[in-house]
This record gives structure tokens, C-alpha cells and sequence, in this order.
């Protein structure tokens, strides 16, 4: 049983993730497959501040929470992905959670990391902090005081560390919302019955029916499991957002946003060219994503990170600053040792034969190696050069001297 503080919906929410733990990924032995970068710490310090964090004090574990874990998915990348870190994972659900020990079991997440997983609401955390890194993914707009979890989590947070939301958001489910409500005045509830009728409902209605396009173009893949369409749609405890709301909520908790973890979504090239385009860029940032949220309203959500304390963002244009840094290659990458890459996003990346060279030479060469002190043949502006442009590739992760 959940102790100490909880959000009014909790009894509801967790009795239906115990009757439909989430999400239905499937157990597996072994590591989880694939990555997200968004739960390797310094991938996701990267991302934010164009800096790898700075490094624990006297040896210390990095400390992780993972607030909502539902079946241990988030969980188990962070354990793999995080070696050695402090991890405390936690959910409302005890049926969800039996799912996550296990997935955690078989994969051999609790060797990597010391890893607990609790039963307790992200409200009743205190004297647990501070975390250098807070992951909440689909989590706070399932509570019926949204802002009151986001304090919270504030509250756990060391200054300057970064917290990781994922909210939904208005467009993209306007299609979802109304099939929520069209179940919901049916009565079709929120156990199996209600199962059972929404899936009747997206085979009935008309085939052309905006409803149902929906559904099948862009959610029927993902809702193959019972557990995820019930998640979707079934539902008993929602809020979704705009960027206006989602401001405000951000500034609720005096929180900094950081920066969106998928920033090639509200990049309006994305969507404009030309005229246009040059008329977009001209714009503040905030009024950039205003224009891309009004022009594609098919963004579902909101992925971003969130920092206590000005984000302090790390620029590399001074060769002296590369040369002077330390670093070390992403582990999000699929096909290293090689040229031929998947980046972090998993889109193909081809390395250049000097961008290989390098990345080789530091991982043979001793921890903390400043980039202009690694024994490569070149001149210092060629080394620059070479270890910025994989910077920008998210390639080579930097920190300061």
C-alpha cells in the first residue's frame, strides 16, 4: 500500500495500472535492446548544456530517481545505461511494479546499479534527495494536482541538476480525447469491459471516420498490447497541455525549462522552406515553437528537461575550450567500433576516417585526458576541428577544464 502523501486520483490510478501495468513491453533476459539516450545522464547533460556533467565528488554514485517507473522499462535502460549509479524507482501500482522487478531481474539491472524499486507515491519522497538526474516520464498529467508533483520533484532536485517530463499535449490528441469521452459516456468503464468496447468501437466505426483513421494511421501499432490501448484510452485521471500551460506550469515550481529532448520536432524547418522559413527563424525561440505548435497538430507531447537554477549552456567555438576539455564517446551508439553509425536518435551517421582515429585514441588513452593532450599526429587546429565537429554529432560528450 502507498504511504504518506498521495494525489486524490491515486487510488483510482493505481488500481488501474494494476489491472494494466504499463507500459506492455515484453520481458526479456538479458539488456534491454536499442538505447534512449534520454536515459544515459550524461548523453541527456549533453543535450541540455553542451557539457557532460561535472564529475561526482570523492566518488560518489550518481543519484537517480525514477518517478512513476510503471513496469521497470525506464528503469532498466537507466540501470544499463548508468553503471554503478544510485537508482530509487518508484510507482503507485504494486501490480506494476511486480512487472518491473522482474524485468529487472532478467535483465541484470540490479548488477549494474544499486537499484531499488518502491511502492510509494513521487509526493511521500522526502529526506531522499538530492538526485543528480530526475526521470518522470508520462507521469505528473496522470495525477489530479499536476503542479503539486512537480514541486515535489523540484524539491528533490541538486541545483544545476536537470529533471526529464514527458506531459501530453492538446493537438495531438484531439482525436483521443474525444474517443475518451465518447467511451466514458457509454459507460464502458475502466477494466475489462471498457477494453473490450473501445477495441469494438475503433472496428465499427465508419471507415473513413476521423476517430478510427486516427487509431489505425497512428496508434494501432502502438496499442497492440491491452495494457497500452487502455492506457490511451481508457484512462481515468488526464491532463494534456499547450506550450502557454506548459510554461506556466514549468514557472510554478521556479523551475528553468532546459530545452525539448526531441528539439528536431520544434525546428520549423521541419515544416517551412524559403520565405517562410527565413520568417520563422527571425523569431524568439518560444515563438518559434508557437508557430510549429500551430502548424502541426499532430504533436502528441511534450518531452523536455527542466533544471533548478539558470541552465548554463557550454559553447565550443574556442579551439582552447576543446583542446582543454575531457571527454569521452556517447554510449548511444549502434555499430561502434565503426564508421558506419545509428546516432543517438538511431538515424544513419557516417564518421569521417579522422573522427574514428580520435574517438580510438581516447578510449585507449587514461581517464581524464584533456582532447589537445590525446597522442594524435595532428596540429592542435586540426584536433579542434575534428573533436568539435563530433561534438556536434553528439558523437563525443565534452566537459570543461
Amino acid at each position: 500500500m502507498t504511504q504518506g502523501p498521495a494525489d486524490a486520483a491515486t487510488p483510482v490510478v493505481s488500481d488501474f495500472y494494476d489491472r494494466f501495468p504499463y507500459p506492455g513491453d515484453p520481458l526479456q533476459d538479458g539488456p534491454p535492446p536499442g538505447y534512449n539516450w534520454r536515459w544515459f545522464v550524461d548523453a541527456a547533460y549533453s543535450a541540455a548544456t553542451g557539457s557532460l556533467p561535472q564529475a561526482p565528488v570523492n566518488g560518489e554514485p550518481l543519484r537517480i530517481l525514477d518517478a512513476g517507473c510503471g513496469t521497470g522499462v525506464s528503469t532498466d535502460y537507466l540501470a544499463h545505461l548508468n553503471p554503478g549509479a544510485e537508482i530509487l524507482a518508484v510507482d503507485i501500482s504494486p501490480g506494476t511494479l511486480e512487472v518491473a522487478r522482474e524485468r529487472c531481474r532478467r535483465s541484470g539491472a540490479f548488477e549494474q546499479a544499486q537499484l531499488r524499486i518502491e511502492n510509494r507515491s513521487l509526493l511521500d519522497l522526502a529526506g531522499e534527495g538530492p538526485f543528480d538526474y530526475i526521470n518522470s516520464v508520462g507521469v505528473l498529467h496522470h495525477l489530479r494536482q499536476p503542479e503539486a508533483g512537480l514541486r515535489a520533484l523540484a524539491q528533490l532536485l541538486k541545483p544545476g541538476a536537470l529533471l526529464h517530463l514527458f506531459l501530453y499535449a492538446d493537438g495531438g490528441r484531439w482525436e483521443i480525447h474525444r474517443t475518451q469521452r465518447a467511451l466514458n459516456a457509454m459507460g464502458a468503464g475502466t477494466g475489462a469491459e471498457g477494453l473490450r468496447l473501445g477495441r469494438q468501437l475503433m472496428a465499427d466505426l465508419p471507415a473513413q471516420n476521423r476517430l478510427r483513421l486516427n487509431y489505425e494511421q497512428r496508434w494501432a501499432i502502438d496499442c497492440a498490447a491491452d495494457a497500452n490501448f487502455a492506457d490511451m484510452y481508457l484512462h481515468p485521471q488526464e491532463t494534456s497541455y499547450n506550450l502557454e500551460r506548459l510554461m506556466a506550469f514549468v514557472a510554478s515550481a521556479d523551475l528553468q525549462f532546459a530545452g525539448f529532448s526531441n528539439p528536431a520536432v520544434w525546428d520549423p524547418a521541419r515544416l517551412l522552406t524559403g520565405e517562410l522559413l527565413e520568417r520563422a527563424q527571425a523569431l524568439p525561440a518560444e515563438a518559434q515553437w508557437r508557430l510549429v505548435e500551430d502548424l502541426d497538430p499532430d504533436i502528441s507531447h511534450f518531452e523536455f528537461f527542466l533544471s533548478k537554477g539558470p541552465v548554463q549552456v557550454q559553447r565550443w567555438d574556442e579551439d582552447s575550450a576543446v583542446l582543454a576539455a575531457r571527454g569521452c564517446r556517447n554510449r548511444c551508439l549502434w555499430g561502434w567500433p565503426g564508421r558506419s553509425l545509428l546516432d543517438s536518435d538511431m538515424a544513419p551517421l557516417d564518421l569521417s576516417a579522422e573522427g574514428m582515429n580520435l574517438l580510438e585514441v581516447l578510449e585507449q588513452a587514461e581517464p581524464e585526458t584533456a582532447i589537445g593532450q590525446l597522442p594524435l599526429d595532428w596540429s592542435d587546429a586540426q584536433i579542434a576541428s575534428v573533436a568539435r565537429e563530433l561534438q556536434r554529432q553528439r558523437v563525443l560528450l565534452l566537459r570543461p577544464a
